[in-house]
């Protein structure tokens, strides 16, 4: 299939960002890791990103993600897609121009199915960046990438929901701006397989409601939080469940459509910049009386990454064209594809740059490690590789079954 030229709105905005990357960002990443060593919390919001947030919105530069011209440009996943790649360049980034996640998710989700005061109370908050929120799906004690197996009790009572039960791994729930969850669980157990799970929307500070813990990655705290989450007889109002009960499910693959394609644009645009900078040190560094960039498997390396960054690229692409022209089930092959190819080539990509890198790949003076943890565990996030590999290869075998 041909996929066609991006808009001259996303043209526009791509030229915008590279310059606000080159000119804020990058030079902003420095100050901002300076300031968050210098104090003991690692929740600590840092003033250079408040700063760079206030520029971001000052330019234009805010929202980029949202498809509804309402709240945001109104960018189809194809214009967006080549903004998320650049985002995905720093770390910093997406949550300068207020395009990081679940918060994007989250948005969408309270726009698609949030009641007028969802919207007032939340939604336009998160959209100003004044707060920040959580998505509670994923349990320790199920294989939560099987979605049917959520347990948590959401049992009804009169005019309310009563809650029990335990989440974890509920990004951003540490921040200290986050404010409100989007809560997954069992609404009726009799219920059709599907139709057993309801979402709602919870204030994080609701009685109840215990934040356990932070859970590391690979040993990094996240400034943002992957929190434990405890549920104790939480009272939710029957007004804050969304789109009714028994549409949890559903919800969730509506959600996870566009965030496939924001994570593996990043992706791409953080393997675009460690290839950028292994390139740079292969030329700098010397072994044995020649630079690293002479050597065979150095090229090769270097070579393998292009053709494997493109790759990715091209099927990511193709996946935003189809879900703007076809929809996210026509698509569901190409976006399973992406969630594995993306973080696998950006890994291995990493792996031998680290290796170029030498001792220094393995700290924190360079944004490689850093980046292998966190895609590393993308691997997992969205459903991990095995439960795509899965779909794909059933979609496939359906094809081609004996008519």
């Amino acid at each position: 299939m041909t996929i066609p030229a991006f808009s001259e709105r996303s043209n526009a905005y791509r030229d915008q960002l590279l310059e606000f990357m080159d000119t804020r960002v990058y030079p902003g990443e420095r100050l901002y890791h300076q300031q968050m060593a210098a104090v003991a919390d690692p929740h600590f919001q840092p003033p250079i990103l408040e700063e760079l947030k206030s520029q971001a919105r000052s330019a234009g530069l805010w929202n980029l993600f949202h498809p509804y011209s309402e709240w945001g440009p109104g960018l189809s996943n194809l214009d967006y897609a080549p903004l998320a790649e650049i985002m995905g360049r720093s770390e910093i980034a997406p949550e300068v121009f207020n395009c990081n996640a679940p918060d994007t998710g989250n948005m969408e989700v309270l726009t698609l199915y949030g009641t007028d005061e969802h919207k007032e109370r939340w939604l336009k908050p998160l959209l100003a960046g004044e707060i920040r929120s959580a998505f509670a799906m994923t349990e320790p004690a199920v294989a939560s990438s099987d979605a049917t197996n959520i347990e948590m009790s959401m049992r009804r009572d009169g005019d309310s929901y009563i809650l029990n039960g335990r989440k974890w791994f509920a990004s951003n729930a540490m921040h200290p701006h986050c404010r409100v969850l989007i809560v997954m669980g069992k609404t009726d157990p009799t219920a059709a397989t599907h139709r057993q799970q309801s979402m709602m929307v919870v204030p994080i500070d609701a009685p109840g409601i215990t934040v356990v813990r932070n859970l590391p990655v690979f040993g990094y705290h996240d400034r943002e939080g992957h929190a434990e989450i405890t549920f104790t007889d939480v009272r939710v109002p029957a007004a804050d469940v969304l789109a009714g009960e028994g549409e949890g499910f559903a919800i969730a693959q509506a959600r996870l459509g566009p965030g496939r394609i924001h994570h593996c644009m990043r992706t791409v645009g953080m393997a675009e910049r460690t290839l950028e900078l292994m390139c740079q040190r292969a030329a700098q560094r010397v072994t044995f009386g020649k630079p690293l960039a002479a050597r065979g498997n150095i090229q090769d390396w270097i070579a393998e990454a292009r053709i494997e960054i493109e790759m990715v690229r091209l099927l990511t692409l193709k996946a935003a064209h189809m879900m703007d022209t076809v929809g996210n089930k026509a698509a569901a092959t190409e976006i399973a594809a992406i969630k594995v190819a993306a973080p696998e080539m950006a890994l291995k990509l990493l792996d031998r740059a680290i290796q170029v890198f030498g001792g220094a790949g393995v700290t924190d003076d360079y944004p490689l490690a850093s980046a292998y943890a966190h895609l590393r565990t993308l691997r997992l996030a969205d459903g991990p590789d095995e439960v795509h590999k899965r779909s794909i290869a059933r979609w496939e075998l359906r094809r081609h079954a004996p008519s």
